[in-house]
């Protein structure tokens, strides 16, 4: 059997991507070897036919992966990285999932002819609506980015940026942007059930109102202020509330203080 990828660490995130690569025809289960200490998520892997083992050390000797994918969590990754580094500064390239650490750290523990890639995905690639932004070192071979890229377009849209400070920014809008949202569903929630609605169907409008605008920005040959223009019918409800949220850029320079906030506390853990 050959292993063309060892994913380290199967928890929600490796594992969303691991069905999304099976589900897709990507990759075969046996293609995968899953490298996972808990018993419980090493079972699921299983379960998918993927082979397992619950540490880097039980990897056969003289495997020769073409990708090995970090999918731990940031307080670990130093730690986790050591155990592959006889795969570095050769033709095993490194995909890390994991926030805030730059491509020099892998290099300084896997050595400095290590192709790394970093990948900021979002959680909605669990469903295959993720996003995912990519920065290859200069030594990811160009054969291995579109690999890389048609393997992560099963959980979503793939971007790559060129500059790796970019990360930071990329981990405060599409990174953490999913909880802007569900917060703004609970706002929604909060002010129809305050406007006299049932719970459950405050709930419900919310929800399948952002779900409904988001789908339609998606799909739609129209910008998003164009749409938004589309709804507002002058003077009336529309424009009522939209008074209140655009009134001296309100929303757009929370949103913007949210996202800064966001960037900078990326840079400090990537210190």
């Amino acid at each position: 059997m050959t292993t063309r990828l060892v994913l380290a660490g199967c928890g929600n995130m490796g594992y969303a991507m691991l069905g999304g690569w099976l589900k897709s025809g990507k990759l075969k289960a046996t293609d995968v070897l899953v490298v996972e200490p808990n018993e419980a998520l090493r079972r699921r892997a299983e379960d998918l036919g993927c082979p397992t083992v619950s540490e880097a050390g039980a990897i056969a000797a003289g495997a020769s992966p073409e990708i090995v994918v970090l999918a731990v969590k940031p307080q670990v990754i130093r730690k986790v990285t050591e155990e592959y580094k006889h795969f570095g500064n050769g033709r095993t390239t490194f995909l890390s999932v994991v926030a805030g650490t730059p491509v020099a750290t892998f290099e300084q523990i896997l050595g400095t002819r290590t192709p790394v890639m970093r990948c900021m995905p979002n959680t909605p690639a669990a469903i295959g609506k993720g996003m995912m932004v990519v920065y290859p070192s200069p030594l990811v071979s160009a054969k291995t980015r579109g690999f890389i890229a048609d393997l992560l377009s099963a959980s979503g849209e793939v971007a790559t940026v060129d500059n790796e400070s970019l990360m930071d920014a990329v981990t405060a809008v599409s990174g953490s942007g999913p909880a802007y949202v569900f917060h703004f569903i609970e706002c929604l929630t909060a002010a129809a059930e305050e406007a006299g609605l049932p719970t459950e169907t405050a709930k419900l409008l919310a929800r399948q109102t952002v779900y409904g605008a988001a789908s339609l920005a998606a799909e739609s040959k129209d910008d998003p202020g164009t749409l938004r223009q589309q709804v507002t019918s002058p003077n009336g409800t529309t424009a009522a509330a939209l008074g209140v949220l655009m009134g001296e850029d309100r929303l757009k320079t929370l949103v913007i203080e949210a996202v800064e906030a966001a960037r900078v506390r990326s840079m400090e853990l990537g210190e």
